[in-house]
């Protein structure tokens, strides 16, 4: 029985993931890609909020904030610096030279606004989750809806960036950093897992495939394994967005493919402008080379090793 129910669950799951083939494969539009963009702004938010709700909700939280920080901190050293160790090593080995130029690197402004109103969000839904009454609280299948607006919109934003996955996959570098980082932060994952017993070899790979996607992440953890672990995912991906910010421009002159990589997910998007500036226009693709497979990879993973149990 525990078989079958694993296997409905990847089944449900799976069928979540379907709104990100269907936005893909809808005609590209320039109107409808805008439209995408936007909403997904401000469906980031409400995930956010929704997420500080649920975790509201879990009794006895107070005894696991300590547990939770203990978590992400060890989950977020491991995810983080296991890909930027590995990828260093890549460069080192296999260099390959983006060529920064000085005005580039002049530009670059650090900026972790956007991800303190993320951090904001969350602690606004858990202040409501607290002071709002039961019966006005979001219905149980809430955020499994809000997923698949969020992968449909993600579809579509793909679709529309113009990348066409034969231009992905001639990019032998994006592949090849893709593949390395997708294998070493999984791997963590597993080590996760081995330091604490009560995490599951599964459980911690699919913590660690967030990759810096923490609406997602938190997401699908939450629905997983409840929103103590789905916290856990949110703040160690957020915790990459920081880490990327911060330290992109740091590590792009000798070890670009290192850098690239710091961003996970948002090397397609958030992380992207950063990138351009550190290193200039030879990095563009390789970085959207290397976020476009990770986007594609990340809620696949997720999902299936969540499913997994």
């Amino acid at each position: 029985m525990p078989h079958l129910e694993n296997f409905k669950s990847l089944i449900t799951l799976a069928l979540v993931l379907a709104p990100l083939f269907v936005g893909f494969a809808l005609p590209a539009s320039e109107t409808r890609t805008r439209l995408a963009d936007t909403l997904l702004s401000y469906l980031v938010y409400l995930i956010l909020t929704l997420i500080g709700v649920e975790l509201s909700q879990v009794h006895g939280l107070g005894a696991q904030v300590g547990n939770i920080a203990l978590y992400v901190l060890v989950l977020a050293v491991l995810t983080i610096g296991s890909g930027l160790v590995a990828l260093m090593l890549l460069d080192k080995l296999q260099p390959w030279q983006a060529r920064p130029t000085d005005s580039d690197a002049a530009q670059h402004k650090v900026s972790i606004r956007g991800s303190l109103v993320q951090v904001m969000c969350v602690a606004i839904g858990f202040g409501l989750g607290r002071l709002l009454p039961n019966t006005w609280l979001p219905p149980e299948n809430t955020m499994t809806g809000l997923l698949m607006v969020l992968i449909l919109l993600v579809g579509i934003g793909l679709k529309g960036s113009g990348i066409t996955l034969k231009e992905v996959m001639l990019n032998k570098r994006g592949i090849q950093i893709s593949a390395v980082f997708t294998l070493v932060v999984l791997a963590s994952g597993m080590l996760f897992a081995l330091l604490f017993r009560e995490v599951s070899l599964t459980q911690g790979m699919a913590l660690s495939a967030g990759f810096g996607w923490y609406s997602l992440s938190a997401i699908v953890m939450t629905e997983a394994y409840g929103a103590v672990w789905g916290s856990v995912a949110l703040f160690n991906d957020l915790l990459r967005e920081f880490a990327a910010l911060l330290f992109i421009p740091v590590f792009m002159r000798r070890y670009p493919s290192a850098a690239v990589g710091l961003g996970g997910a948002t090397s397609l998007d958030f992380t992207l402008p950063v990138i351009q500036r550190s290193g200039g226009l030879a990095v563009v693709p390789l970085a959207i080379s290397f976020g476009f497979i990770i986007n594609i990879v990340s809620p696949v993973l997720m999902v299936a090793l969540s499913a997994l149990g």
